[in-house]
């Protein structure tokens, strides 16, 4: 991964994709100064590296950012002490240098006559190898004493057939969010509408889906999660704890402890302001 990301190339192509998920290669193309098959090469090796993830619909052949690896990177290397420091420091930067990237993306849309991307994507996809059977990942994913140790202490309750309801709630009986069970094949595929209710802001984004797909592979199993029928601009609070849910099933699962991250320090200390 870390070759993938040492090419300021395919730094570029994270970013565009970053920006808005679920391109063509001709759309990328047109956002690069480069030959289609210079950016499909370093499409190829993004994509070998686990950083991208590629969909058929239809025609097309759609890339979509895939951040479950820099998660894991992140969790690895970044500890709960570090986090505030690094997040601080990353703000700073930014912060700082936000007056000169607008001026550059003027120019660049001066010279190109290409308008930035501005629309956001309708669907997100996320894809993680775990070390596990798809049983166990199944019950992971549909069990709540499973689910409250890798989602944020957030439970789900189900029966899990087609046309039920599902609902996902925190440890104090708070609803989290809702939706609808729409397809179930155990061990290996659930789809649910999933509707988020724990702000005013979420609720107005109305419903969209989740797909959980499990394929097995040797000893392990891939496991993509497709969020998509997102509102456009929908809001990133919808998609954006997916990496840290999924690195957190991964631990779980492979090595039988709870991972901290920042969703999960956010949650421990609003359960303390609320006991």
């Amino acid at each position: 991964m870390f070759k993938a990301l040492a090419n300021p190339t395919r730094r570029s192509l994270l970013d565009e994709l970053f920006a808005r998920d679920g391109q063509t290669l001709g759309q990328l193309e047109r956002r690069l100064p480069m030959t289609r098959f210079g950016v499909m090469k370093h499409l190829t090796v993004l994509e070998q590296a686990g950083l991208v993830r590629t969909r058929r619909r239809g025609r097309e052949k759609l890339h979509f950012l895939n951040p479950i690896p820099i998660r894991l990177v992140h969790d690895r290397w970044v500890s709960k002490y570090a986090e505030p420091w690094a997040a601080t420091l990353s703000d700073l930067k930014q912060r700082i240098e936000e007056p000169e990237m607008h001026t550059q993306t003027d120019n660049d849309t001066q010279l190109s006559g290409k308008r930035p991307w501005t629309a956001a994507p309708t669907e997100r996809v996320f894809e993680i190898y775990i070390k596990t059977t798809p049983e166990r990942l199944w019950e992971a994913i549909t069990d709540d004493r499973m689910r409250r140790k890798y989602s944020f202490g957030v439970g789900v309750r189900s029966d899990w057939t087609p046309g039920a309801s599902i609902e996902m709630f925190s440890a104090g009986g708070f609803a989290i969010n809702e939706g609808e069970i729409l397809e179930v094949e155990p061990p290996l595929r659930l789809v649910h509408s999933f509707r988020a209710l724990w702000s005013d802001e979420v609720k107005r984004e109305g419903s969209s889906r989740v797909t959980w797909e499990i394929e097995p592979v040797g000893d392990s199993c891939r496991l993509t999660v497709t969020h998509d029928q997102l509102r456009e601009d929908s809001s990133g609070e919808l998609y954006g704890g997916w990496p840290m849910i999924l690195s957190g099933l991964k631990t779980l699962l492979e090595t039988g402890e709870t991972l901290t991250t920042p969703g999960s320090l956010r949650y421990a200390q609003a359960s303390e302001a609320a006991a």
